[in-house]
């Protein structure tokens, strides 16, 4: 038996939960030495929705951000989340642009690359596993947890050892919404360390209140590393906290070997941080509390927050209720998805359309007719055939891996923003956001060039400098 390792989330995930992802490099680095003195396993700083909101909100180049804490970080492992073919994106790119990304993620520091499928579809992961592999990057893949009639213990470990089989290097529980209880972690922990031999990691979120229950008892099973939060930025839609399970683990077959004080270090830094946030708003109240909610209807915080804003605009607040319980019967009617980016957006907006319309799939947006057409991939069970003909009609439905249909896109993308490239990275940014890095690029060079640039689309606008 070893002891437990930890990766801290702080920089990532934990401020991507409570705070829309509006943490600042320059609010991170003052820390990042004495965390890279912790012995955290690894540090998640990077992925997900970092990427979106530095080029959208927080005028940051997501490159240079890895970049410095690479720099202060020199003796800790580096860790991001991918979303498998749709990077950091939402929809797939073709495999030259995947490629490119994970070459130069590796390149400008990163370490383990956590990939993972909204639908569990293997061959989205493929690519980025095999360029990870390459680039002699950590490839940990994950399984998005749900439950549902066809989501149990087995078909998690099919899926695992698809993954292994695969490449990966590790496999990881993601649990996004915060529903996997105590006991079927214990089950499905032990079942995946008798099925492979890969290092099984486990992900939660502490939404739905037993999170540090349920990595105890995944402790127990064999789990060899979690996830866990610095205690200013935990719990709530977030992680579990950090010192708490290192100190129910001190002097145990499981100790971390983690230090207290220097934990307390990283948590007195943040305090005041957070103090900030919830003064400010970025940290509403709300997302800090227990929500059965989640346990109920399986409903991510954020998608929460997002069905809430959706139905606000419409006028429509009141029917939160009657939308809550539409979700489970949208999951259904479209093969049983996990509730994770993008999926969860997916199935939020077609249970927002059925309730204000009064007519279930009288509307029904692109992205969910692309899901019935197969291009986001295999769901997990097929989509019935009335609500395939509600949804799309007779249209062509797909099932080769989705990624196999998008001709190369890297030299076409570099063409079109030639006059803006400073850096190789450059493109990448571009292809995955092509209006927002653009806008990104013209402010950077504006700055540069001491030009005043006024309003150039009708979304984005260039300060004076």
């Amino acid at each position: 038996m070893t002891k437990l390792r930890i990766t801290e989330t702080v920089l990532r995930d934990a401020h991507q939960s409570l705070l829309a992802t509006r943490m600042t490099t320059q609010e991170m680095l003052p820390i990042i030495d004495a965390m890279d003195k912790v012995g955290y396993h690894s540090l998640e700083m990077w992925g997900g929705a970092t990427f979106d909101s530095c080029l959208r909100f927080l005028n940051e180049d997501p490159w240079e951000r890895l970049r410095l804490i690479r720099k202060h970080a020199p003796n800790t492992k580096l860790q991001m989340l991918l979303r498998g073919q749709n990077i950091l994106g939402y929809k797939h790119y073709a495999d030259d642009v995947v490629r490119e990304f994970v070459k130069k993620a590796i390149f400008n520091g990163i370490d383990i690359i956590r990939i993972f499928d909204a639908l569990n579809d293997v061959r989205n992961l493929a690519t980025a596993v095999d360029e990870t592999k390459k680039q002699g990057g950590h490839a940990q893949c994950a399984l998005s947890y749900t439950l549902s009639p066809v989501h149990n213990v087995e078909h998690y470990v099919g899926k695992a050892k698809e993954m292994e089989n695969l490449g990966a290097d590790s496999i990881c529980i993601k649990d996004m919404s915060g529903i996997l209880t105590p006991f079927a972690a214990y089950e499905l922990v032990t079942e995946l360390k008798k099925s492979t031999k890969l290092p099984i990691i486990v992900h939660t979120h502490y939404t739905s209140g037993i999170a540090s229950m349920t990595y105890l008892k995944a402790i127990e099973a064999g789990a060899d590393i979690v996830d866990t939060a610095i205690s200013p930025l935990a719990m709530g839609t977030s992680q579990p906290p950090t010192e708490p399970l290192v100190a129910a683990l001190k002097d145990t077959p499981y100790d971390t070997g983690l230090d207290l004080k220097a934990l307390n270090e990283v948590a007195e830094y943040f305090k005041p941080l957070r103090d900030k946030y919830l003064e400010s708003g970025l940290i509403d109240p709300k997302v800090l509390g227990v929500d059965a909610n989640t346990l109920i209807y399986q409903v991510p915080g954020g998608m929460i927050s997002n069905l809430i804003s959706q139905l606000k605009q419409s006028g429509k607040a009141e029917k939160f209720d009657e939308v809550l319980a539409e979700v489970p019967r949208v999951r259904e009617d479209l093969g049983y998805p996990p509730l994770v980016t993008p999926t969860s957006q997916i199935v939020g907006t077609q249970a927002v359309f059925n309730v204000i319309t009064e007519e279930r799939y009288k509307m029904t947006p692109k992205e969910v007719k692309d899901l019935v057409k197969g291009l986001y991939g295999k769901t997990t069970v097929p989509i019935k055939e009335e609500v395939k003909q509600k949804i799309i009609g007779n249209d062509e439905v797909i099932t080769c891996r989705p990624a196999d249909l998008i001709e190369p896109q890297l030299d076409i993308l570099r063409e079109e923003i030639k006059e803006y490239i400073e850096q190789d990275e450059d493109v990448l940014s571009y292809a995955l956001f092509p209006q927002i890095a653009l806008s990104f690029f013209k402010e950077r060079w504006a700055t540069k060039n001491k030009i005043e640039l006024t309003m150039y689309d009708e979304k984005h606008k260039v300060h004076p400098v």
